[in-house]
């Protein structure tokens, strides 16, 4: 009873703190809907219009077609960023790494802003070529960071981040001249490089679900390797371990996990940093519950930053990657401060 109770009560605070954090997403805006009224509007969806309607007929369609896409888009990118920072933080035994050490970000960014930089219909065809272009990439960055580490038929961790730094800024050089060439698009790339997403609805919600899943899905299950190699991989070869093999499986997971996140949300900082830490410092460095933990974790803490971003000045809403940062880098300086303690002691 002890241990099922141990391992539950994690889970269940942090699935009600998930819970939470979506009806406050849904129901604040510029127009407030009492947490009641979203929930029989709920429920009236879930029994298919059977429930006397009492509530303002532009409600339903606030929720329906605005709010609640928009917050299930936020939620599997917090869970993706988080699920990635923590098996990032795992393979590198770093509290520092984040989802976008190796470049996902900056190749992302460079992608989209390439795309806007190109004179697209204003349709919803076009808008989609933004996310593929982000995805692409991403994707490409990854694939020429990682070849760059490769020596022989491993890959150092070491030699991994230098590549990444210098993949990542060249792109970022790339993405700054694109965005000088380009005045007319030059807002929407600002705001896809602060976590502006480009596009509304259930369009981009029900593109980017497929691969999330399956990416959060994988991460889950890979705490075991990443728990064999917080031992360093040559005693994590002795346990059984295929060390490089689960490296690279890893690295593309998380690499690819992300990119779709950023594909369709933009670029936000700092929830793959923070999330995993806090549930690492609450519930322990377990990376089979770490993982799940972070998934849920994630979904809130990016709902409550776009309640802020959405809150500070609106009826305009910021960019969700300005909270995560104003947010995150006071949090990074008191890891780096607590990680220099701990060296120094």
């Amino acid at each position: 009873m002890t241990i099922v109770k141990k391992t539950l009560s994690p889970l269940w605070v942090n699935l009600s703190l998930l819970l939470l954090a979506i009806v406050l997403n849904v129901a604040v805006g510029a127009v407030f809907i009492p947490p009641g009224t979203l929930l029989k509007i709920f429920a009236n969806e879930v029994f298919a219009g059977e429930l006397l309607v009492d509530w303002p007929a532009h409600f339903e369609t606030i929720i329906m077609s605005i709010r609640l896409p928009h917050a299930v888009l936020m939620l599997i990118t917090g869970s993706a960023l988080a699920a990635s920072g923590a098996a990032y933080q795992g393979l590198f035994r770093n509290p520092l790494a984040d989802p976008y050490l190796i470049g996902v970000a900056s190749g992302a960014g460079l992608g989209a802003v390439a795309a806007l930089s190109i004179q697209w219909p204003q349709d919803l065809a076009g808008y989609y070529y933004i996310p593929i272009a982000a995805f692409i990439g991403a994707v490409i960055t990854v694939v020429v960071v990682y070849n760059l580490a490769k020596v022989g038929k491993m890959v150092p961790l070491t030699t991994l981040i230098l590549a990444g730094v210098a993949v990542g800024a060249f792109t970022s050089a790339l993405t700054s001249f694109l965005m000088l060439r380009s005045n007319e698009q030059i807002l929407r790339a600002i705001s896809f490089l602060l976590g502006g997403s480009p596009m509304a609805g259930w369009n981009p919600v029900l593109a980017a679900l497929p691969y999330v899943v399956i990416g959060l899905g994988i991460l889950s299950f890979s705490g075991h390797a990443l728990n064999l190699l917080q031992f360093g991989e040559d005693q994590a070869k002795q346990l059984g371990l295929s060390v490089e093999k689960a490296k690279a499986f890893i690295i593309i997971v998380a690499s690819l996990t992300t990119a779709v996140a950023v594909a369709f949300s933009g670029v936000i900082g700092f929830i793959g940093l923070i999330v995993p830490h806090i549930i690492r410092m609450v519930w322990g460095p377990d990376y089979r519950k770490l993982i799940p933990l972070s998934i849920l974790a994630g979904g809130s803490a990016l709902l409550i930053a776009d309640l802020i971003a959405r809150w500070v000045l609106a009826p305009q809403a910021l960019p969700v990657g300005i909270v995560t940062a104003l947010a995150g880098a006071p949090f990074f300086l008191w890891i780096l401060r607590r990680a220099k303690s701990e060296v120094f002691w």
